[in-house]
């Protein structure tokens, strides 16, 4: 019988079952036509009773390992009690009950607090610390050659994300300040009632507006907006080699990325927070009028005594610290993006919550440094 027969399995159903095998049961010839299929089908009958059937194999003109395995899977992964095997085919088999079955090693369990994830942890933080104290003294250089040769500056670029960061969030600055206003000055309303001092929610929305909620408000808003669209921005760039592509055209990233980006957030914050305060300040001052009962024209003559002018400097500068602070991180992070997607977004999020943090413990340092002034 030549070695290219069409392998075939017959089926004796008697007291003394055999399935007989013949052709050859190499690959070529289980690919051709339906053969696979049919032979599947016939080795499933006998498969329930692979212990009582005797196998007989004596006829198989050829084997590889492809015909070998679906046997072997057909028996349980275990040779028959009574099987008849060529002597020339009892190799395939031997290796096949040698390999046993496959078993995959359970990686092991990681612990944050085991030494070498405090290494790491350790590496990676010490990695981002330099390379945002490097980013910061790039900007230095860059701010210094954009005093010197401010004609030949990015205005474009500075113009264009004034526009992004700061225009743009007009609208979802404007809603956030006038709804926590209104709780804010619904919160207040009900404690002051409570023991006669009505009269002193203006003191409580204006201070707490002016120097901390409408500075920390637009911050966070800015940061969670434009701060992830800056590292979304720069991945993108990463991933389809742009950032390449400037730096083999003479384009520093540096001069023309982040600076414009860093500028423009420090002209756009303080803007946003005087945006954030007033709407602020309308949404306590409609809840005090219906709550309270408070006039808007006492409310808005009060203010100005109730609330010192250092407070809305210090309002001012904090706007400014937190869209340069956020600008910083967002490149930080979008320059440090791989050429994957699955990094894009893994970066993006950590850029958001990093700028954030940064920007509370900013807060708190601006309220250790100002204890003191505007009371």
């Amino acid at each position: 019988m030549p070695n290219d027969a069409s392998p075939t399995l017959s089926y004796t159903s008697d007291d003394n079952a055999t399935a007989t095998l013949t052709g050859s049961w190499q690959v070529r010839a289980l690919a051709e036509g339906n053969t696979m299929q049919t032979i599947t089908a016939a080795l499933q009958a006998p498969a329930k009773v692979t212990d009582e059937v005797r196998w007989d194999l004596s006829q198989v003109t050829a084997l590889d390992y492809i015909g070998a395995q679906l046997l072997w899977d057909a028996w349980g992964k275990k040779r028959p009690a009574q099987l008849t095997l060529a002597p020339q085919h009892e190799d395939f088999f031997h290796r096949l009950e040698e390999t046993g079955p496959l078993a995959l090693k359970k990686p092991p369990k990681k612990y944050w607090y085991a030494p070498t994830s405090l290494r790491l942890l350790k590496d990676k933080l010490q990695d981002h610390l330099i390379g945002f104290v490097s980013l910061i003294g790039q900007l230095v250089m860059d701010l210094g050659r954009f005093v010197k040769e401010p004609v030949r500056g990015p205005w474009k670029e500075i113009s264009a994300n004034i526009f992004h960061t700061g225009y743009q969030a007009l609208g979802i600055t404007a809603l956030v300040g006038f709804l926590i206003g209104v709780v804010l000055s619904y919160l207040s309303a009900q404690q002051l009632h409570q023991f006669g001092g009505d009269v002193f929610l203006v003191n409580i929305l204006g201070m707490s507006v002016v120097r901390e909620l409408g500075p920390l408000l637009a911050a966070i808003l800015v940061a969670g907006r434009s701060g992830s669209s800056i590292t979304a921005q720069l991945g993108v760039m990463r991933v389809n080699e742009e950032l390449d592509a400037m730096l083999v055209m003479g384009l520093p990233h540096g001069y023309r990325l982040i600076m414009p980006k860093v500028i423009a957030l420090a002209i756009a914050m303080p803007l946003l927070v005087v945006w954030t305060d007033a709407m602020a300040l309308i949404g306590g001052m409609v809840a005090a009028n219906l709550e309270l009962g408070l006039s808007y024209k006492y409310f808005i003559r009060e203010l100005p005594d109730a609330v010192p002018i250092a407070n809305y400097w210090i309002g001012l500068g904090k706007g400014v610290v937190f869209g340069g602070l956020i600008a910083l991180v967002a490149c930080h992070f979008g320059l440090r993006i791989e050429p994957n997607t699955e990094s894009l977004g893994e970066g993006t999020t950590t850029s958001v919550v990093s700028a954030i943090t940064i920007v509370i413990l900013a807060d708190a340092v601006f309220a250790i440094i100002f204890t003191g002034v505007g009371f």
